[in-house]
C-alpha cells in the first residue's frame, strides 16, 4: 500500500499533526486527525442521517476531528485521488 503524502496541519506543532495520504493503489485518502470529543459523537450517534440508515457509528467506523484551516490539503488529496494518469 504505497501512501502519497499529501499535508500536514499548517499549524501542527511537536506533538500534534493532522496529516492527508492518499493511496496509490486504492485511490482511498486516509485521514489522521482528533477523535470527536464525546459531545460531538453522543450528538451523531443520535441521528440517522440518511433515510433508512441506522443511527448510531458502526464498529469499524470512527469520528474525527479535522481542522478548517486542512481544506486545501483535503481538495489537493481529492483531485490526486481522481487522477486517471496514475491508475
Amino acid at each position: 500500500m504505497p501512501l502519497n503524502f499529501q499535508g500536514i496541519d499548517p499549524e501542527t506543532g511537536d506533538d500534534n499533526s493532522p496529516t492527508v495520504w492518499v493511496d496509490d493503489e486504492t485511490r482511498d485518502i486516509l485521514v489522521q486527525a482528533w477523535d470527536a470529543d464525546d459531545a460531538t459523537v453522543t450528538e451523531i450517534s443520535a441521528k440517522a442521517w440518511a433515510p433508512g440508515h441506522t443511527p448510531g457509528i458502526p464498529a469499524g467506523e470512527s469520528v474525527i476531528r479535522i481542522p478548517a484551516r486542512m481544506v486545501p490539503i483535503l481538495r489537493k488529496a481529492c483531485d490526486a485521488a481522481e487522477r486517471t494518469d496514475l491508475r
